[in-house]
């Protein structure tokens, strides 16, 4: 049996905008549909001014004094409000913070284990707190865990940049690594691609190679007569 769903008991949202008959103020600031200013006028005035272009009177500055109205297509304005506030949101880029836990004392196969989710991480252009544990008198040893942090750094020069420096607060020391330009902008590995692609590629200045020389022929060798 399929659970109900509770009753939103909330009002749906209503738009605050004043339109048309909405405005009630005694006179306003009319912009016309070409955005030419007409000047201050009878509220009543501007609405049949908007009503004889078969369009409508929106206030966008409710605040000045006296309000200033345009005409304006109002549902052609919110389509076209809303589909750049949607692609703004299609390009804002979220980044999210991850978090990786190490021991000081730790193995060097659990230590590549991790170091492997930390660039995966980076790959996906999420931010990274890397955090050294310590426990019990391993904290009186804080650089054990700025040699793992430093290492994990170098090792990750290309993915990664460093946006806090390792710092220890209590029992933990904690690094916050970020991606790289070259993550950000998606163009890792494209750099390496097109050195080897140079080395590769003599330049185009460079002078003919020689062809190689022709192999000698082999001499015949002696035959011996058959022994009778």
């Amino acid at each position: 049996m399929p659970v109900p769903r509770r009753f939103d008991r909330r009002l749906p949202e209503r738009d605050t905008t004043r339109i048309n008959e909405r405005i009630r103020v005694p006179e306003v600031r009319l912009i016309d549909e070409t955005g030419k200013q007409v000047g201050v006028m009878k509220t009543d005035e501007a609405l049949r001014y908007a009503q004889q272009r078969d369009l409508d009177l929106v206030e966008v500055a409710p605040e000045a004094r006296p309000p200033v109205c345009r005409v304006l297509d109002y549902s052609k304005y919110k389509y076209e409000q809303a589909q750049k506030q949607k692609a703004a949101r299609k390009h804002q880029q979220q980044i999210n913070v991850r978090e990786i836990k190490f021991r000081p004392k730790i193995a060097e196969h659990d230590y590549a284990t991790k170091k492997g989710h930390v660039e995966r991480f980076l790959r996906h252009k999420d931010k990274v707190k890397v955090t050294i544990m310590f426990r019990g008198r391993e904290v009186t040893h804080p650089e054990r865990g700025t040699m793992i942090l430093d290492r994990l750094a170098d090792d990750l020069g290309e993915l990664a940049v460093v946006e806090q420096r390792p710092i220890q607060d209590g029992r933990n020391m904690t690094m916050m690594l970020g991606p790289s330009k070259a993550v950000l902008a998606g163009t890792l590995g494209q750099d390496e691609a097109a050195s080897e692609d140079g080395e590769a590629a003599p330049p185009a200045d460079a002078p003919p190679a020689a062809a190689p020389e022709p192999e000698a022929p082999e001499a015949p060798r002696p035959t011996t007569p058959p022994s009778r």
